[in-house]
């Protein structure tokens, strides 16, 4: 399963998803309670910060957007600054929001969370003040809705619902759109409302309850890993749907699909706050299964996702890469050569603990060419173990512009991962590597020939504890940017003739 789930990960691609639901805008207030009112027996906020984040189908489209994929956002919000400020952080994340619909006799639904701290730790919220309106939308929204849904089928390689039961997934608009999108030949995933009836749900693909709500819809409590099972194959078979995963908060979560019927262990974790695992299962199904992945591996990844999600504060996005390295914590893959920052740390202190020489340098490895072969064997000679800085794709554009990298991180550390000569990556997103260097506290720091005499980044601290620096020769003429501009020529070239 772990090489399974790596694949997988790393061929998620950039498939579009169509997430249709109840867009939301959360509003976090921050601040210290450090007495109380003497007005009244209440806590007194003194607010200091004020964030705003994605919630509900949004929330959704931004866990999307973080696992490398796009979302197609159709839905509807108020004309008012909330729909203003949310429609700004969409759009700044990259989702399409061609689908959204205004709706001027509504606000957009907005969840505001009034978070005391004390001394300026131990967040605890104090309240949730919501603005929202649920009544049924009009029918000329609805209609309009219908249409953006219709237009946006085309694009789409896959459907996801996030229904909070706002107004706008009514039986009616929830059947008409399974149905277009079954007509369209594309998968339809649900995150369903808490509600003893799902028939408006019937057709669709798959539907992604959690313990409360499963119970409430099959009408007994789901406990155990055999309440699960009958609960799943009983909404499969009276909705007529392919799969079904029932997530289980601490317990994991249960997938019915055919004739795979299996109950998927969470790993014990601190859970600090359950907002927003709905949404990342959902997000984590629809990016994995539009990528073309069976069942059982969506809903292994979508497990894995929930869980890095519940130990943080509020609704929070799950990057590919954190998904990579906890796959690699949870199954003992010590082999892994990508490692989160603090993974590598407990190699790195391993292998001091043992002697061993430890030999950093960082780069973009973009193009893999002979001069970064030549390159890596020269740090290899130098060490006993080679550990390689790898900038991350922002860090990447900041340096070399936003045509910059052609390869994404994943892939360039993939590469990098089936060299000899490599033993460990980890991936920055600061176009400075001092702070890593400062992190590694490396034996020997290494840097291109180039850098000589130019003060090159954390020589002076790895020097002031003794450390090495070196400055390994470079191959002539050999450089990614050589390479993509020859490229680029040769297509020129073909194009005129």
């Amino acid at each position: 399963m772990y090489e399974r789930l790596l694949k997988t990960i790393g061929n998620l691609g950039a498939p579009k998803i169509l997430v249709v639901g109840d867009f939301m805008l959360d509003v976090y207030i921050f601040g210290d309670a450090v007495r109380i009112s003497p007005e009244a027996p209440v806590p007194v906020l003194k607010v200091t910060e004020t964030e705003s984040r994605c919630g509900g189908a949004a929330s959704v489209s931004a866990d999307i957007v973080a696992l490398g994929a796009v979302p197609l956002c159709v839905g509807v919000v108020g004309q008012d600054a909330n729909g203003d400020l949310l429609k700004k952080q969409l759009t700044a994340i990259g989702a399409d929001l061609c689908g959204l619909v205004d709706a001027p006799e509504r606000p957009t639904t907005t969840k505001q969370r009034l978070i005391g701290l004390a001394q300026r730790r131990h967040r605890q919220q104090l309240m949730r003040i919501d603005q929202e309106c649920t009544d049924p939308l009009p029918e000329a929204i609805c209609q309009e809705v219908l249409q953006k849904y219709r237009e946006a089928l085309d694009q789409a390689d896959i459907v996801c619902l996030q229904d909070y039961d706002k107004g706008l997934l009514s039986p009616t608009v929830c059947k008409e759109m399974i149905r277009l999108a079954r007509e369209a030949g594309l998968r339809i995933l649900i995150d369903p409302v808490h509600s003893q009836d799902y028939s408006k749900y019937a057709g669709a693909t798959l539907l992604t309850p959690n313990r409360c709500d499963a119970s409430t819809a099959v009408g007994f409590e789901v406990c155990t890993p055999n309440d699960a099972a009958k609960a799943a194959q009983q909404l499969a078979e009276s909705l007529s749907l392919d799969a079904v995963v029932i997530t289980l908060d601490k317990d994991g979560a249960y997938l019915s699909a055919g004739q795979v019927r299996e109950m998927i262990p969470a790993r014990a974790r601190n859970v600090y706050d359950v907002t927003g695992a709905g949404d990342i299962v959902l997000a984590t199904l629809a990016v994995s299964l539009a990528a073309e992945s069976d069942y059982l591996t969506a809903a292994h990844l979508a497990n894995i996702a929930a869980g890095i999600e519940v130990e943080r504060f509020g609704a929070a996005p799950v990057t590919a890469s954190e998904m990579i390295h906890e796959i690699a914590d949870q199954y003992g893959a010590r082999n892994v050569k990508l490692r989160s920052l603090d993974s590598l740390m407990e190699e790195i202190n391993w292998r001091r603990s043992r002697g061993q020489t430890i030999v950093f340098t960082n780069g973009c490895f973009d193009v893999i060419h002979r001069g970064h072969i030549e390159y890596l064997r020269f740090c290899r000679a130098q060490g006993d173990i080679v550990v390689v800085g790898l900038n991350s794709d922002s860090s990447v554009r900041a340096l070399k512009g936003p045509e910059r990298p052609i390869n994404s991180q994943f892939d360039r550390a993939a590469v990098l991962s089936g060299l000899e000569t490599v033993d460990f990556i980890t991936i920055f997103d600061d176009p400075s590597v001092l702070g890593l260097v400062k992190r590694v506290k490396p034996d020997v720091l290494i840097k291109g020939a180039d850098w000589a005499g130019k003060g090159a980044v954390g020589s002076d601290f790895v020097e002031s504890y003794g450390g090495k620096v070196m400055f390994a020769p470079l191959v002539q003429g050999k450089s990614s940017t050589a390479t993509i501009e020859k490229i680029k020529a040769i297509q020129a070239g073909e194009a005129e003739a």
